[in-house]
């Protein structure tokens, strides 16, 4: 059987899937993770809710593939348009991530968000899990997410990062999640609904749980075939 596990930082964002499965769900605390294990066909899924930001993100994939070794690992959850292409609510399926808030340009004269044993500024999902996903949800756009440990609601600091990176949403987990699985050989398919825009935190907690209600048919479909 297929195992996929799948990391989402808030209730608020993994509330609207398990509210829409019709099948028994084995709910556990491992530590300060909180932890809900269902089948949906064939596939044995496994939902860790982290909590906010990088080192969570990166301590709860971590925990997904030491104690259950997942065949791949999906983020989802929502986040920060950085285009006024994007609508509030708007699916994205992410293609590369930035983790913009890494600096060590004082000692090697790197461009920030570069790692060293990465060759590009922008680090990829996995391409054959985002080329599936891609025609299983065709309205989904393919972005670049900036990730860092900070909610980003000043205009110029997102117009900065979408003009830098070329990204299209941020959020705070994402860098995270993807390293720390990339690092374990663990692909990873990132999906994400856009929560807040120019309307910043207000917006936000206005919108974060229509937000997330958005993805959760592709991912109980997307799940069943992959």
């Amino acid at each position: 059987m297929k195992r996929i596990g799948m990391v989402v930082a808030l209730e608020e964002e993994i509330l609207p899937l398990l509210q829409n499965i019709d099948v028994k769900i084995n709910r556990k605390e491992a530590g300060k993770f909180s932890v809900a294990e269902f089948t949906l066909g064939d596939k044995e899924i496994i939902t860790v809710k982290s909590g906010v930001g990088e080192i969570k993100g990166a301590a709860a994939t971590q925990y997904l593939i030491t104690e259950y070794n997942p065949d791949m690992i999906i983020n989802f959850g929502v986040c920060g348009s950085l285009s006024s292409g994007l609508s509030l609510k708007s699916v994205v399926l992410v293609s590369g991530v930035v983790h913009y808030d890494f600096d060590t340009s004082a000692v090697d004269d790197c461009v920030v968000g570069k790692y060293e044993d990465y060759p590009d500024v922008v680090i990829k999902t996995n391409e054959n899990l985002l080329n599936l996903a891609k025609r299983f949800f065709v309205d989904a756009n393919a972005v670049i997410c900036a990730s860092a440990d900070k909610f980003v609601a000043d205009p110029l600091q997102k117009k900065l990062l979408s003009e830098t990176y070329g990204a299209s949403v941020c959020d705070m987990e994402s860098a995270g999640v993807l390293i720390t699985a990339d690092m374990n050989d663990t692909p990873t398919l990132i999906v994400k609904a856009v929560s807040d825009g120019d309307g910043g935190a207000a917006e936000y907690r206005a919108m974060v749980k229509d937000a997330a209600r958005q993805y959760i048919d592709f991912l109980l479909k997307f799940a069943k075939i992959v």
